[in-house]
């Protein structure tokens, strides 16, 4: 076995084990100090829950990856330095953090979240990663810094806020996160980016604590919790930040193509798709699209009468379809034609559910 594999198998138990330490205690402190997600008119759950798991996703994460670096330097076959590109990273996921973890004590304001985080991803194209060609998606190559630039920022923050808007019910952030993980984590290996890869598992490590806490929890034991906006914003951030990694044009890293645009286009698919569909539906109907309100599709499977579960179980079947049918596609179509696919697939998806939902006597749209 590829020792670097044997270095991430450590990092993810390492940060697993960290996840199955820590949020027991997180679960107490919200406890005593009542800091709780409470149910209202637009939220799934009807009982009290602890919101503050993502707390621990950072903080875990840095452990698995510093036993796992220890453990290789031991061995002598790793030496870790930090790159101008890292440090800005550094800076811009923690305030992502500390904002976040701000939110979920005192609901902050919406307009100040989503300033601080085109200040964190205004960080990434300062330090020289950023969107600088799109291997001739709609017949677009070379992008220069100026139009790259803010582009990165606007997408970086887009997909931080995806992720955080679809986490509507138990599971369904974490698990979408740990495929496009999974996704990611293959790519890294293929090229041989193991400090990458490395960063990747321990991130799944701390999911996979987490999700059985949120899943499996029993709320009256007071072992049920959400990631909050600490968790799900701070995911979304690592998300774009790797996908930037594995897209960026830059031959002294890796041999990036419309190969690598396509499995990150493929494995955010869902997440992106939905929020940018509600968010023209809240503007179409005179809304902001930062207003809340129950058109998510998890909101709508739910309407169709599926259960949580089946609801969870349905979007990332439907995720891992859309993997399967890009990969299948790649084969013989460039990549607009796969992207403008998969809109059209997603569309007739939804026509086909707001079709169900009005045959049970329910509106597609509820605001």
């Amino acid at each position: 076995m590829n020792i670097h594999i044997v270095y991430s198998i450590i990092a993810l138990i390492a940060a697993c084990v960290c996840g199955f330490i820590t949020i027991p205690v997180v679960l107490d402190f919200c406890k005593q100090n009542g800091i709780y997600d409470i149910p209202n008119q637009r939220k799934i759950h009807k009982n009290a829950v602890p919101r503050l798991g993502g707390i621990v996703f950072l903080p875990s994460v840095l452990i698995g990856c510093v036993i796992a670096f220890l453990f290789a330097r031991l061995q002598g076959t790793s030496t870790v330095t930090l790159s101008l590109w890292t440090i800005y990273f550094i800076f811009g996921v923690t305030a992502i953090y500390i904002i976040g973890f701000i939110d979920d004590l005192f609901d902050l304001n919406a307009v100040v979240k989503l300033v601080v985080q085109l200040i964190a991803a205004s960080m990434l194209p300062l330090a020289g990663l950023w969107v600088n060609n799109l291997y001739g998606l709609f017949g677009i190559h070379e992008i220069p810094f100026y139009i790259g630039a803010p582009l990165t920022v606007v997408t970086v923050t887009f997909i931080s806020n995806a992720i955080n808007l679809i986490d509507g019910i138990d599971g369904l952030s974490g698990g979408l996160t740990v495929i496009i993980l999974c996704g990611f984590a293959v790519s890294f290996a293929y090229w041989q980016l193991w400090y990458y890869v490395i960063i990747i598992c321990a991130l799944i490590g701390i999911l996979i604590a987490y999700l059985y806490f949120n899943i499996l929890g029993d709320e009256k034991k007071n072992r049920k919790i959400f990631m909050g906006d600490t968790g799900s914003l701070s995911i979304g951030f690592l998300l774009a930040f790797l996908s930037l990694k594995l897209v960026m044009k830059n031959s002294s890293v890796l041999q990036s193509s419309s190969d690598e645009l396509l499995l990150a286009f493929s494995l955010l698919l869902v997440p992106t798709f939905d929020v940018f569909r509600v968010s023209l539906l809240r503007i179409r109907n005179g809304h902001s699209p930062m207003r809340a309100d129950k058109n998510h599709i998890h909101h709508k499977l739910l309407r169709c009468g599926l259960s949580p579960h089946a609801t969870l179980a349905s979007i990332l079947c439907l995720a891992l379809a859309f993997l399967a049918i890009n990969y299948l596609m790649y084969q013989f179509a460039n990549i607009t034609a796969i992207v403008i696919t998969d809109i059209a697939i997603y569309s007739a998806i939804h026509l086909a559910v707001n079709y169900s939902i009005k045959r049970r006597g329910g509106q597609p749209h509820v605001f």
